[in-house]
């Protein structure tokens, strides 16, 4: 059966020349420039193999955990293809809507997936209980794209069993002040991490992010691996990017992300014929508005990208998703977007 969702879509087909970006959900201005510097400075070193073992320690430190429950990956996206590749589940389960790579990479791999699809009546909040009991591998985003709810870290320990591996996507997680549901460093049998430095760092063209999960775990994904995944100036920014100066700073952007995304839906909320479901703790928020297609067609001729939702299993083509971007950006799209419903 041929599946009525673009798996493979993704929000960087929507951005053009000359278009503001509110497709993608990487930070503004990233990255920054003392992130740039300490990337260049590690060109000298492209003559020898990469070696990971202080970009491990680093992110081990950061999380406040062992370096064996670190495993360094290029990007979220080979993380996903790792677990497909080394867990052999005979009920995989992905909850959505949700970035739709995790499933892509399980069906690719040659798993049956099936999907527990939460609704827009409910806020996209999970339910515990939706989740079949036999499912022995389940895949989660916190927060998740594209709904933008964070879903409470008990709720997601409710899904842990002892004979079942749970992924939880927490790319965007950083972006959320004090991240308070994140399960990193998190001692759960089974549990699986999945981190990218891509979104708040500005780092999607270098590919780097990491899994967080119990040492057996990690040597199971590491074997399926090949050599040196992680390139010399990802390793330099893994590196960077785990610091305490850079944490910090990470923080202080969680907080300008949540002012902004705020000023966002109490302007969006002034817009006739538009809807927006649960509670928004992302750098992107996802609206409902009748005509979603043929709007996005318009906004593009305005001079705005925005993300389609179509794509997402459990969204229809009344969806859009749009990126968190400073006031005065959102300020000129909600104008044109106003204006267009009008």
């Amino acid at each position: 059966m041929v599946d009525a969702f673009d798996l493979e879509h993704h929000g960087d087909l929507e951005v053009g020349e000359g278009l503001v970006d509110l497709a993608v959900n990487v930070r503004t201005g990233t990255p920054p420039p003392w992130l740039i510097e300490t990337i260049t400075a590690s060109l000298t070193d492209l003559a020898a193999y990469p070696r990971p073992g202080v970009a491990v320690n680093a992110v081990a430190r950061r999380h406040g955990v062992s370096p064996d429950r670190v495993l360094l990956t290029a990007g979220a996206a080979e993380a996903f293809v790792l677990i497909a590749r080394a867990f052999r589940p005979r009920h995989p389960v992905v909850v959505h809507p949700q970035f739709t790579e995790p499933e892509a990479a399980l069906r690719s791999a040659g798993h049956l997936v099936d999907r527990v699809i939460l609704r827009p009546e409910d806020g996209f909040v999970l339910d515990p209980a939706a989740v079949p009991r036999d499912a022995d591998l389940v895949v989660i985003g916190n927060p998740t794209n594209p709904t933008s709810v964070l879903h409470p870290a008990d709720s997601l320990r409710e899904l842990a069993r002892p004979d079942r591996i749970l992924v939880v996507d927490e790319a965007f997680m950083d972006a959320v002040p004090g991240e308070p549901e994140s399960l990193a460093g998190a001692s759960i049998p089974g549990l699986v991490v999945v981190r990218s430095l891509t979104k708040t760092w500005g780092l999607a063209g270098l590919r780097v992010g990491y899994v967080l999960a119990a040492p057996g775990l990690i040597e199971q994904l590491s074997a399926v691996q090949p050599q040196w995944p992680v390139s010399t100036p990802a390793l330099a920014a893994a590196i960077a990017c785990s610091n305490e100066r850079a944490v910090l700073e990470a923080a202080q952007a969680a907080l300008d992300i949540s002012r902004q995304r705020v000023h966002l839906l109490d302007k969006l909320a002034a817009v006739p014929g538009l809807s927006t479901y649960g509670v928004a703790s992302a750098p992107f928020v996802l609206v409902h508005v009748p005509g979603a297609a043929e709007l996005r067609e318009s906004l593009r001729a305005q001079g705005f990208a925005v993300r389609r939702g179509d794509t997402f299993p459990g969204l229809g083509p009344d969806w859009l998703r749009i990126a968190v971007r400073p006031e005065d950006v959102t300020d000129g799209f909600v104008k044109v977007l106003a204006d267009l419903l009008r």
